[in-house]
């Protein structure tokens, strides 16, 4: 056999430090040109083996042989060769065959210093999958790095006769390449395992090689996936580049407007809201005349019809003068991409409102958005400190709804509402006080938005 052209006459004795999945696949690979000894924290079973392969607990054993490959996962690699260092000699030849380089290259480096020991930078570009076949043309990146050219050249030359594409790269080539081929593919295996992705009976060729993908990538364990993703430095401009297409191609089938007759508009809020009067202070700035209004009443509702094409522009409110950040729109816009068109802000007065067919001291509760009760919250302490506050929830978090709501019966009849006082006029409410806000000057900022 090729390693039997050793300078004893003997076949070289080979280490391999964890039998998984690739573990395995490499031996298969070498096992019948070495004395092979295998280690690994899990059980190993004889079956398959050669007569020359030796199974041990014991670490120093590993190091008995000239070449060790070390096969263990990504996130592990410094731990063990940190642990293992002790044994190092001066003879010994170290090889790595993970997925990524320039992390062994660092911790080689850190490790061997002072040592005369070899290291030699490996890939091999199969798995378990891919070489169930055989070997034959499949890729295997190899880096010289801090071995003699006699020890490389010996490397290079054996898997060149097991019939494996040898491929010299460096390190950082080498990241740069999989970060947009192996890191991109496994991200899209398992974006497909994760949107569940099944087979059909209509599939064409090229949905039956995507499933082979996804069952390819995702038979290989999540911390795999996860170790080529936080441990090659190239792949998150590769993940964050990937996500600006999907943006970009996402939004190039939406039309650039839902009507071509006019602009259609969604807000945060319900018909008397404060943003309908701010969505009206808008439009009579602008000059706009032809428009449609959707009345969405949360500002999640409104980003989400704008990402689905439900709408060409958005508005909700962001910022309170008196009650600061609106918490309901940072919440929602922590979820989505948006371009900020204009930020405006108009003057808010709240008024507290009844139903007419009750008294107001059987009044027991106020009912608002969250944002109105901060807005007043010391006037209230002082007026109304009996009176409990609440939010509803979704859609019942505005104020509007709230005040339509306890129109029609739906709530109970000892509820207050505070907002704007015409809601009073459309629902046929009874004011009770007007100007409630804290501060004379009350003011609050919206945003209005379209698609990036």
């Amino acid at each position: 056999m090729f390693a039997r052209n050793d300078r004893k006459g003997f076949m070289k004795k080979i280490s391999i430090v964890g039998f998984g999945r690739f573990g395995q696949t490499l031996y298969r690979l070498i096992k019948d040109d070495f004395i092979i000894t295998l280690y690994d924290k899990g059980p190993i079973t004889s079956n398959g083996l050669t007569k020359n392969t030796y199974i041990t607990n014991n670490i120093a054993d590993i190091y008995e042989g000239e070449v060790i490959f070390y096969a263990v996962p990504i996130s592990n690699f410094e731990k063990v060769i940190a642990t293992h260092k002790k044994y190092f000699q001066n003879h010994h030849v170290l090889v790595d065959v993970l997925s990524v380089k320039i992390h062994p290259a660092k911790v080689f480096r850190k490790y061997l210093k002072g040592l005369k020991a070899q290291a030699i930078l490996t890939h091999p570009m199969f798995g378990p999958d891919s070489s169930k076949n055989g070997f034959d043309n499949l890729p295997l990146i190899i880096d010289k790095f801090l071995s003699s050219s006699e020890t490389f050249k010996f490397w290079k030359e054996y898997f060149k006769s097991k019939k494996v594409q040898v491929i010299e790269m460096t390190a950082k080539t080498h990241d740069k390449l999989a970060a947009s081929s192996q890191g991109l593919t496994h991200f899209i295996g398992r974006l497909l395992n994760a949107y569940g992705f099944q087979s059909t009976p209509i599939d064409s060729l090229g949905i039956k090689k995507l499933l082979e993908v996804k069952e390819q990538t995702c038979n290989d364990t999540w911390q795999l996936f996860t170790d080529l993703q936080h441990f090659n430095p190239y792949t998150k401009q590769m993940r964050i580049k990937l996500g600006e297409i999907y943006d970009r191609v996402y939004n190039k089938l939406l039309p650039k407007q839902k009507n071509p007759k006019f602009i259609t508009f969604g807000i945060q809020g319900g018909i008397g809201s404060f943003n309908e009067e701010a969505i009206q202070y808008y439009l009579r700035k602008e000059g706009i005349t032809k428009y449609k209004i959707k009345y969405l009443y949360t500002s999640e509702n409104v980003l989400k019809a704008l990402h689905a094409g439900g709408i060409d522009c958005g508005q909700f409110a962001i910022h309170n003068s008196v009650g600061g950040i609106v918490g309901e729109s940072i919440e929602a816009i922590a979820s989505y991409k948006f371009k900020i068109v204009k930020e405006f802000a108009i003057k808010i007065s709240h008024a507290l409102m009844i139903r007419k067919d009750i008294k107001f001291s059987e009044i027991t509760t106020i009912m608002t958005h969250p944002q109105v009760l901060a807005q007043c919250k010391s006037t209230l302490a002082k007026k109304y400190p009996h009176l409990k506050q609440t939010s509803g929830t979704k859609e019942l978090i505005d104020h509007a709804v709230v005040a339509k709501y306890l129109a029609e019966n739906k709530l109970g009849k000892n509820i207050a509402v505070m907002g704007s006082k015409v809601l009073a006029e459309i629902y046929n409410l009874q004011i009770t006080q007007d100007n409630l806000q804290d501060a004379k000057d009350n003011y609050t900022s919206f945003l209005m938005i379209t698609r990036p």
